[in-house]
């Protein structure tokens, strides 16, 4: 009978060392960890993988991150968690991903641009001007932007990897992220790349539009998992 393995995530494994790196020094609770940057030296990892193994560690009860004052080790439990379990894919990989591909979506939808869909991008462009303005994140209506796109190349497949991806954003993991790095100036950026995004298209520069695109999802990248 063949045997199935589950994939751990980068996040995990960084969570399970974090883990052993809590029982092997003795931090009980209460008792505050080193920084982001330490862990990330001492464990030879990057800072948003040991980000995301945080927050992972959170959700499961682990440990409990204060805004402002660093992360400390949880009360005890009486059934402690052994193992990370997935909360969703990692953030970083994720928008790795949608650079790889989105930017070349992009790339054919602008090839085959209309002028329907033009207008479609703009009011969805001013509805979350609006949703902003509102002091409400505009995210199903940033979805329906890169959505929009990606169904003028064509290909019903690249849309539904697409939406696939973009939907990660509900996970467990990337929600708690968000709450951690989102804000009001962080969509303003989003917007004004959207906006560039927008004029290439418009322009018929299929190049640009491209480039806007990648340098727009490295930019949330950024600003997602580097905060």
């Amino acid at each position: 009978m063949e045997q199935k393995f589950e994939t751990r995530r980068l996040y995990q494994q960084v969570a399970d060392q974090i883990r052993q790196f809590i029982a092997g020094n003795g931090f009980g609770p209460g008792i505050r960890l080193p920084s982001e940057r330490d862990l990330a030296q001492q464990l030879g990892v990057s800072r948003p993988s040991v980000r995301e193994a945080l927050i992972a560690l959170e959700i499961d009860g682990t440990v409990e991150i204060r805004m402002g004052s660093g992360v400390y080790v949880a009360l005890e439990r009486e059934h402690p968690v052994a193992v990370t379990q997935s909360f969703g894919e990692s953030p970083s990989e994720l928008m790795q991903a949608r650079i790889v591909i989105e930017g070349s979506t992009t790339l054919l939808a602008a090839s085959r641009m209309e002028a329907a869909t033009l207008a479609t991008l703009r009011s969805i462009i001013e509805g979350m001007r609006s949703e902003m303005a509102q002091g409400r994140r505009p995210l199903e209506l940033d979805r329906q932007f890169h959505l929009t796109i990606v169904a003028q190349s064509g290909n019903s497949v690249l849309e539904r990897i697409v939406g696939s991806l973009f939907d990660e954003r509900y996970s467990p993991l990337a929600e708690r992220l968000q709450d951690r790095t989102e804000s009001l100036q962080s969509w303003k950026e989003a917007l004004d790349e959207h906006e560039a995004i927008l004029s290439a298209l418009e322009a018929r520069e299929p190049l640009l539009a491209q480039a806007a695109m990648q340098t727009h999802l490295g930019a949330s990248r950024r600003r997602w998992t580097e905060g």
